[in-house]
């Protein structure tokens, strides 16, 4: 049965099933349902529904949900959008669920709690550079259905597209004055692009005219009520990360001009015509101005003539005038934009009005030197003609003769320069105007003047300062004066005031006596502060004083020494023998240091000459000698320091004499010398020694080597038997050695030996008290004829041996034993 009825209603036949299915059910409608069983004696009770059924489909899980798209990417964010399913299972959707795979893993994974129903969701915090696919799926009373199809593999990273620039106007717009545009256009790109209007270079800010709309793809500059100030070069710029794009716009607001500029000038007037001129309108409204409309009027009427509208000259002759009549003109300028308001001149009469120039008034003269003057006037009214010269004059004060000073036209200028002045003599100048007419009047002379330079006082002196000082004195210096007032500087006047008093007292009593621009003020007190002043003077008398900046306290200025040491002063110095030496240093310190010379610690040699003045010293040795070469420091020392710097010198000279002459294995025709180098080599390397003989009984020496580099020379040729002498001595670049000689004369014969022990010494005879004895000759006798035996005789088992006596033949007989 229905809900909302009472009556049941039979739905099957019988059946023998645990189960029925009920059919004609009406959608939407609520029901009751009964069962009764039945057997052969009849039907049981019925068994009914505890609560209604409501009849409609039944509720599964929504399908996948369609149409999944990723709307926007960065280096760590996605952005998704989805439409639903197109079946939501029979139950309203509750919420989506978005999940998330990693490129390279297995398992998707939720990506928020949040329920979504928007449909639109920015997955953020992702890895820039990592891939990702998404799904989602939609959940309903019943649970959670099929996920949707992956996206794509998506790689997190800034999605890059370069601005692009779609504008609704050309290159160039006109608008009129008052009216409204505006510049529009599309663009994209991305990163979003920043979008900046410029006007000829600078930033378009907006007001109450100007308004700038900007969306994220339209852009549009809109004026309202232009003026002629918008005119200019428009430039939209579209710039993100990725470039830029630019638009431009020439846009040019229009107007009809300004009027012309005044005055109108009448050029010529006639007594039937006259001619006028006038300026061009200071704006031409942005366009070219294409003619000027020109009307005149007579004073007694009130009605405007046109004369022209055809001329785009700015000047214009108006005919068809009455003599005597008083007009007015009044011109327009015109452009394609319209016709400006008009410009109005003053009233002027029509007649002729030609005659030569008034006389100009007295002129004045001014910058005189000793051979010029300039003339200057007033321009005097030109008798209608225009003035197209003048005519200088000048002349002595004494004479009656006026003169031109130049030949040549003096215009438009109203001042001359008069040249070739006689320097002391008193000159008036007068000046007359000419025109077409003819030349006017002069005017009155001027003022007599003297030809001669004029002199001013000089300017003050340029930075004093004070450059030193001592316990009782202070020295100034100051650069000339700027201007010397065409007088040439006679000198300085120097002034000092003690600090705390008025006076000011003179350090010099004539500025002749400083003529040079600096200055030494003595007499001053140790300890006290005092200010000083210089003032220049010339002809005309003194300037006003420069005064040195800061009070300056008079004490010993102290400074350590300083040497700056001249070129001779390097590390080694070199001089040869005979010439000069010189060693020189520039000194600093205040007070100026005392200035030691030494020599190896030791006092320098008396014939140096030592020179010390205020800003050095300098030692001098002339005619140097080999002796003179060694160690020499300078050393300055004051109160605040001393400093000390050394040189060496070399004297280079010929070098001292070999050591050691030392001769061996001499023989009947040689011998071999050999020597020690000189202890001093002069300062230069030794290149050769020279070898000598010579016979002892010749006065004449005889080189036997004059090239040989050893310390040893085999010296042949020798005459047997002959006694020589020997000597040698060292060269170097500077010249020959002394000579070192042997001590005695070396006889050129073989050398000697001993000879050789006598042969077969017996005795023939004995005695009581002697023996005699006899021998032979020995084998050899060592180079020289023997001259004798020597005998000897012991006692036997003693341990010396007792001389007898040398004998001459090859026998002896040894008494006294």
């Amino acid at each position: 049965r229905e809900s909302d009825h009472r009556a049941w209603t039979p739905v099957t036949y019988t059946v023998t099933r645990q189960n029925a299915t009920v059919q004609g059910l009406i959608q939407g409608k609520a029901y009751f349902f009964r069962i009764a069983a039945e057997n052969i004696i009849g039907m049981g009770p019925f068994t009914e529904t505890t609560k209604e059924i409501l009849i409609r489909d039944p509720i599964t899980v929504p399908d996948r949900p369609e149409d999944l798209e990723v709307k926007a990417v960065t280096k760590n964010s996605v952005t998704l959008t989805w439409n639903p399913p197109k079946y939501n299972g029979g139950s309203d959707i509750t919420m989506y669920v978005l999940e998330s795979r990693l490129i390279g893993k297995d398992k998707f994974h939720k990506v928020t709690k949040e329920k979504m129903l928007d449909r639109k969701f920015t997955v953020e915090g992702l890895k820039e550079g990592d891939t990702y696919e998404f799904r989602v799926s939609a959940c309903n009373i019943v649970g959670q259905g099929k996920p949707s199809f992956c996206t794509k593999p998506i790689t997190c990273k800034d999605e890059i597209a370069p601005p692009t620039l779609d504008l609704d106007f050309r290159d160039k717009l006109i608008v009129r004055v008052g009216e409204a545009f505006s510049l529009t256009g599309r663009y994209s790109g991305k990163p979003a692009p920043k979008v900046t209007w410029l006007k000829d270079d600078i930033v378009v800010k907006e007001d109450d005219r100007i308004k700038i709309k900007t969306t994220p793809t339209t852009l549009c500059l809109g004026i309202v009520k232009s003026v002629r100030e918008d005119t200019g070069r428009y430039c939209v710029t579209v710039e993100n990360s990725t470039g830029s794009r630019k638009g431009f716009c020439q846009v040019h607001v229009v107007d009809r001009p300004s009027p012309p500029v005044g005055p109108v000038i009448f050029d010529e007037v006639f007594k039937d015509h006259m001619v006028v001129s006038w300026k061009p309108p200071l704006d031409d409204g942005g366009s070219e101005i294409t003619n000027y409309i020109i009307e005149k009027k007579d004073t007694h009427k009130d009605m405007w003539m046109p004369v022209t509208s055809a001329t785009v000259k700015t000047t214009c002759k108006i005919p068809k005038l009455l003599e005597g009549r008083e007009y007015q003109i009044r011109i327009y300028a015109e452009n394609l934009y319209g016709i400006s308001d008009p410009l109005i001149s003053d009233e002027m009469k029509a007649k002729d009005r030609f005659r030569v120039p008034d006389a100009p008034e007295q002129p004045i003269i001014k910058d005189v030197t000793k051979d010029s003057a300039v003339v200057v006037w007033n321009k005097p009214y030109d008798g209608g003609k225009p003035i197209t010269n003048y005519i200088v004059e000048k002349k002595e004060t004494m004479a009656t003769r006026w003169v031109k000073a130049t030949k040549d036209p003096i215009f438009p200028g109203t001042k001359f320069k008069v040249p070739d002045l006689l320097e002391g003599c008193q000159y008036e100048f007068r000046v007359s105007a000419e025109n077409e007419i003819g030349v006017g009047d002069p005017s009155p002379p001027s003022k007599p003047i003297f030809a001669r330079d004029p002199i001013a006082k000089p300017s003050p002196p340029v930075n004093p300062e004070a450059v030193d000082k001592t316990k009782s004195s202070v020295d100034l210096s100051w650069q000339p004066p700027r201007h010397d007032g065409n007088g040439k500087i006679i000198g300085y006047l120097i002034e000092f005031q003690k600090v705390g008093d008025e006076e000011w007292k003179q350090a010099n009593l004539t500025a002749d006596s400083c003529p040079e621009t600096n200055y030494k003020v003595t007499g001053l007190t140790e300890g006290l502060t005092y200010k000083f002043r210089v003032k220049a003077v010339n002809a005309a008398g003194e300037s006003d004083p420069a005064h040195v900046p800061d009070p300056v306290e008079v004490k010993d200025r102290l400074e350590p020494p300083e040497l700056i040491l001249d070129a001779n002063m390097a590390r080694e110095q070199h001089v040869k023998a005979g010439d000069t030496l010189r060693l020189s240093a520039v000194i600093k310190g205040v007070p100026f240091p005392k200035v030691t010379w030494k020599k190896e610690d030791h006092e320098v040699s008396p014939k140096a000459d030592i020179e010390v003045t205020g800003v050095g010293s300098k030692l001098e040795i002339r005619n140097t000698v080999h002796e003179d070469g060694g160690m020499y420091s300078l050393t300055v020392e004051n109160p605040a320091g001393s400093k000390t710097v050394s040189v060496k010198v070399v004297v280079l000279d010929k070098p001292g004499p070999p050591r050691n002459l030392n001769v061996s294995d001499v023989r009947s025709d040689s011998c071999y010398l050999t020597w020690m180098e000189p202890e001093d080599d002069g300062g230069s390397v030794i290149t050769n020694y020279v070898v000598e003989r010579k016979d002892v009984a010749s006065a004449q020496w005889v080189a036997i080597s004059s090239s040989s580099k050893k310390r040893s020379h085999m010296a042949k040729y020798l005459m047997e038997g002959t006694q020589y002498l020997f000597r040698v001595a060292a060269e170097n670049q500077y010249g020959r050695g002394p000579y070192v000689e042997t001590l005695k004369p070396i006889k050129a014969i073989d050398p000697l030996h001993p000879p050789g022990p006598p042969k077969n010494l017996h005795h023939v005879d004995v005695d009581k008290t002697e023996v005699s004895l006899v021998w032979n000759r020995p084998d050899r006798d060592g180079g020289a004829e023997i001259t004798g035996y020597l005998v000897e005789y012991q006692e036997d088992g003693a341990d010396e041996w007792t001389k007898f006596q040398t004998v001459p033949m090859l026998d002896c007989v040894v008494t006294g034993l």
